[in-house]
């Protein structure tokens, strides 16, 4: 049936189909898009980010949820590409004794489209498709160890295919005495489909993502590095590919050094702080950018850029991601403070 076309095409919508590559080997890819302007704009991903009022933070690092980020709320939208938008929202709230909770809704709406046969014929009808996630967030901390999970429930609809699942992060983070450095250790995305998108269909594995983090501020200036690498659990992210005909890696394609294999996995963030109220940001994903560049014109993919604004109990973020030379993702992040004594 076409219907069944229409869901193969979007279930595999978020691997961006590039050169050999890990993306779309799972069902429920929208888990690994980060929805924060600021750490879309810092590469992508990063889990060491030193911010205790964030609440942006805990999506990609549970252990990151911090008192900090009590009775704040946060709105993100992200414009994506082919006119997919998603966005976020949270709250959290802090219990003295008991520890650290946030609740947060991620979404991601693929939009409408025009039921076919399978000859391509417009019956008139129209169908929807989008997914969601629970995020259910706890953390606390030992002395200066700090740790968090997240419990995801999912739901997953293409016209009338509907999968559920669960998942669950787990994450530790630890602060040095002088609190300039941060190093973090998260494992996203365990857990399974509780039902298949239809009956008869074998369950299918989602995207677990092993990763590492540090962040650094440098002691006499301004200035926050951080790195984050991704995908542990998969060391080689790249294969050649293969001559159809003749079953043998082409002369173009051979497999890459160790130090390139090592590349793939990290993605690099810098912050400056010019002012208490004002950050410009920058990040690079080497992964990102030879998965989709174009071997003759590489341009920016790879890139993102961002700045953060507070301006008295609000928190502006803004980031753009260039994903291709045919467009980049913007995303926006907005948070208030609830606090009366802000």
């Amino acid at each position: 049936m076409m219907r069944k076309v229409y869901l193969i095409l979007w279930l595999g919508f978020l691997a961006l189909a590039g050169r050999s590559q890990i993306g779309g080997e799972h069902t429920y890819q929208f888990l690994e898009l980060t929805n924060s302007a600021r750490i879309a704009a810092l590469g992508g991903t990063q889990i060491a980010v030193p911010d205790s009022g964030d609440l942006n933070l805990p999506y990609h690092n549970p252990s990151l949820l911090a008192a900090g980020m009590s009775n704040k709320l946060l709105v993100n939208y992200v414009n994506y590409l082919a006119d997919v938008n998603y966005g976020y929202a949270s709250y959290a709230k802090t219990y003295e004794g008991i520890g650290n909770f946030a609740v947060g809704v991620h979404y991601i709406n693929y939009g409408k489209f025009d039921e076919a046969t399978e000859a391509g014929e417009l019956t008139g009808a129209t169908f929807n498709a989008a997914e969601y996630a629970l995020n259910l967030i706890y953390s606390n901390q030992y002395k200066r160890l700090k740790y968090g999970m997240i419990l995801k429930p999912i739901l997953s609809s293409f016209e009338t295919y509907q999968s559920v699942g669960i998942a669950a992060d787990l994450g530790v983070n630890f602060t040095s005495k002088s609190g300039y450095t941060t190093l973090a250790l998260v494992a996203r995305n365990m857990g399974t489909q509780l039902s298949t998108y239809y009956d008869g269909a074998n369950r299918e594995s989602i995207p677990f993502n092993l990763q590492a983090g540090i962040s650094q501020r440098l002691e006499h200036a301004p200035v926050v590095l951080m790195a984050t690498l991704q995908n542990l659990n998969h060391w080689k992210l790249y294969t050649p590919e293969e001559d159809p005909e003749f079953n043998t890696e082409t002369i173009y394609e051979r497999d890459e050094s160790f130090t390139k294999q090592f590349m793939r996995h990290l993605v690099f963030g810098v912050e400056l702080l010019p002012s208490p109220n004002f950050t410009l940001r920058v990040g690079y994903n080497y992964q990102r950018r030879q998965e989709l560049k174009f071997d003759d014109k590489a341009s920016t993919v790879g890139f993102s850029a961002g700045f953060g604004l507070k301006i008295k109990r609000f928190r502006l973020d803004y980031g753009i991601s260039r994903f291709h030379l045919a467009g980049s993702s913007n995303l926006f992040s907005v948070a208030v403070n609830l606090n009366d004594n802000f």
